[in-house]
């Protein structure tokens, strides 16, 4: 199925934080699992990658099939590369594509359920929500009003756009540390979008 990039979806805020010190040529990306010092600049290229991301990889119409064909692209992913991940892709209340391959556990089925409720409650990447927090000088963990019982800001979970709609499911990868769970949606996404494939 051959799927057409849609444009951007515009939101409040977001043009002075994507060009506010993007530069992801010169500036390596910040890692949020580390607990080194970081380069100067490296959280706000992170966080502009993530936001051209969402701009990029939008649906004009997002199916059950096209669920399919992403979940399955997931775990032809996960397979050829031996991931130990858990794949989720969900519309609402109503899952429409789940999958846990080898080396998967049950606690990535929790933070298949955390990083998700997080994507669908802020409706951005999971990833994010916890560079924001970080940028603002923090952690969204050290909030008192934030539930880490039932969210989690690391990356992994993603929305499906749809050009002139906004948010309408969440696709979850877990099983890698955080920045490589984005990644691998990411990269199917990018896969799924482009016409021809």
């Amino acid at each position: 199925m051959t799927h057409t990039p849609a444009t951007p979806v515009p939101s409040p805020g977001r043009n002075a934080e994507h060009n506010a010190d993007h530069n992801p040529d010169d500036v390596p990306e910040y890692d949020p699992d580390s607990s080194e010092p970081q380069p100067h600049g490296s959280l706000a290229a992170l966080i502009g990658r993530v936001l051209a991301e969402m701009d990029a990889l939008q649906f004009a119409a997002f199916s059950k099939d096209d669920a399919l064909d992403l979940g399955l692209l997931l775990v032809e992913l996960g397979r050829q590369r031996s991931l130990p991940i858990a794949v989720d892709i969900t519309k609402g209340e109503q899952v429409l594509f789940h999958a846990a391959l080898d080396g998967a556990t049950p606690d990535n089925e929790r933070w298949i359920n955390a990083k998700k409720r997080t994507a669908q409650r802020y409706e951005v990447p999971s990833l994010l929500v916890g560079l924001r927090a970080r940028a603002a000088g923090g952690r969204i963990e050290d909030n008192g009003w934030f539930d880490q019982t039932e969210f989690a800001a690391h990356g992994g979970a993603f929305p499906i756009y749809v050009r002139g709609t906004g948010a309408v499911a969440v696709v979850t990868v877990s099983g890698l540390p955080q920045k490589a769970d984005h990644d691998l949606v990411v990269e199917a996404l990018r896969a799924v979008l482009t016409p021809g494939r």
